[in-house]
């Protein structure tokens, strides 16, 4: 990823992050999306992952969202009966939000053709910037990443609620 903004290695002052918020409905160790944070952390990226519905809204609420990518398969909550996936909700909840941060929205594989145009047509209608299907490559999510910052920022970072 090119980027027009140094990130200083050591500073004095508060540090400029842009934030993403990153929930995933699988957290197994082999998982293409645990590598994210790692990759992107040197280049000013601060991953707030997220487990279920309600740490995503928890974060929501404590830190300025610049980029959101969802997994439409999060649960509303850990270790609850209620077994709907969250992440339908969380997309609304960003969706709300002031400034809007593009969403890149992670869907699980269909298992018919109308099923997966309701599903792609969900998403959009909820504001995703990009619909990437399960099993989610690392590739794919680094490339929407780059095209979110070209074409929402400009390839530079938010100015906005750095600190935040």
């Amino acid at each position: 990823m090119a980027f027009d903004r140094p990130i200083p290695i050591q500073s004095t002052e508060p540090s400029k992050r842009l934030n993403l918020l990153l929930t995933c409905g699988s957290w197994r160790q082999d998982s293409p999306i645990l590598q994210l944070p790692r990759l992107l952390d040197p280049f000013g990226i601060r991953s707030l992952t997220a487990k279920n519905g309600v740490e995503a809204v928890q974060m929501i609420e404590t830190s300025a969202i610049h980029i959101a990518i969802v997994d439409l398969a999060i649960p509303l909550e850990e270790g609850s009966i209620d077994k709907r996936p969250g992440g339908d909700r969380v997309l609304q909840l960003l969706r709300r939000l002031d400034p809007r941060p593009p969403t890149i929205v992670i869907r699980p594989r269909q298992t018919s053709a109308r099923e997966n145009a309701r599903s792609l047509a969900r998403s959009l209608h909820e504001g995703a910037f990009t619909v990437v299907d399960r099993p989610a490559m690392i590739e794919t999510l680094l490339d929407a990443l780059q095209r979110v910052l070209k074409k929402h920022y400009a390839n530079r970072w938010p100015e906005q609620n750095w600190n935040q």
